[in-house]
């Protein structure tokens, strides 16, 4: 397994695991992206906010299985968290949809520089599989 392959798995397993506490967060549950839920007392969710971390967990699981899929993984899922992470300085509450404001931005910013360098950066399998 290559490295980009590894840390699609990783965050896959990392997103089903924060999807999962999300659920059982108090509020986690509730449709109300003004007044969601507090994960950790640090970030807040919400029932779609929640799904969507399950997703991203199940499409990282899926593209950890190829070079190409996880490549395309870290480079998609780390642009998409740019684009959360400054939605979150724009519109704190997502449109009403899902919250993206308070730490929310930040970790968001952590995610898409942590994703998109490993999707941007990976070596082809010739190359990671001759360096191994």
């Amino acid at each position: 397994m290559t490295t980009v392959q590894r840390v699609a798995q990783i965050f896959g397993i990392v997103f089903i695991l924060v999807a999962i506490v999300g659920f059982i967060t108090p509020g986690g549950m509730s449709m109300d992206a003004t007044a969601p839920g507090m994960m950790l007392g640090m970030f807040p969710v919400n029932l779609l906010h929640n799904v969507v971390h399950l997703l991203f967990g199940l499409w990282g699981l899926a593209a950890a299985r190829s070079w190409s899929g996880a490549k395309s993984y870290g480079t998609m899922a780390g642009a998409i968290y740019l684009v959360l992470a400054i939605l979150g300085f724009v519109a704190p509450d997502g449109f009403g949809l899902v919250p993206l404001g308070g730490n929310d931005r930040w970790l968001h910013v952590v995610l898409a520089v942590a994703l998109l360098y490993f999707g941007l950066t990976a070596k082809g399998d010739a190359v990671a599989t001759s360096a191994a």
